[in-house]
């Protein structure tokens, strides 16, 4: 399993011109597993998707979380 993560202030995707899905301020996380990775790796990167700390605190440092900003995914997968 190979994941990118990206914070954005917004994000989308399109497929043939047709907007598929948009966010507003969060991650945009590009997602390619393999037959090899399991439900519990696929469980396992979603936790630490969510709970990696790449938002700005009160204080300007890296210290807050996606839920703690309200902020959104946009998840894609990578073929």
């Amino acid at each position: 399993m190979r994941v990118v993560i990206q914070r954005v202030s917004c994000a989308s995707v399109r497929v043939d011109e047709k907007l598929v899905a948009r966010i507003g301020p969060g991650m945009l996380v590009l997602v390619a597993v393999s037959v090899w990775d399991s439900s519990e790796d696929v469980r396992w990167m979603a936790e630490k998707i969510c709970g990696i700390r790449i938002f700005s605190d009160a204080d300007g440092r890296m210290n807050l979380d996606i839920a703690q900003v309200g902020g959104q995914i946009l998840l894609v997968s990578q073929f």
